[in-house]
């Protein structure tokens, strides 16, 4: 994990069950100076949201939580924790067009395989990181 930079620094959770997915997404965000949390799963993903308090969220689309009570972005908004949340998925197609993706508190979509330097960009130009 990176440190240094302070209040400069920004931190991003990965949420994902497959390690090497998470692990390609980390080592692009830490070589762009982003700090990484990661969980496996989302009873994880919620735990360590409330230890790193990040300031943005990536998640792999969790199918058995597709209902809006049960989605962490859903939680998230709730509670209000405001940040940003992205899906990161192959099974999109699954929420789009079925809902409205804000109502969910999510942010953005990102397709798999992901660009890095897209969802880079997305996070530096929203969180103001340079």
């Amino acid at each position: 994990m990176n440190i240094g930079l302070g209040d400069k620094r920004k931190t991003i959770l990965l949420i994902d069950s497959d390690p090497l997915a998470r692990a390609a997404l980390r080592n692009a965000l830490e070589a762009a100076s982003f700090t990484v949390g990661e969980a496996a799963n989302q009873a994880e993903g919620e735990r360590v949201i409330k230890r790193i308090r990040p300031d943005a969220v990536l998640a792999d689309l969790l199918m058995e939580t597709i209902d809006s009570s049960g989605m962490i972005a859903c939680k998230l908004k709730q509670s209000g924790v405001n940040i940003p949340f992205y899906i990161v998925s192959t099974a999109v197609d699954a929420l789009v067009g079925a809902v409205d993706l804000r109502d969910l508190g999510i942010s953005g979509v990102f397709l798999k395989p992901v660009d890095a330097a897209v969802v880079i960009q997305t996070l530096k130009t929203r969180l103001e990181a340079h």
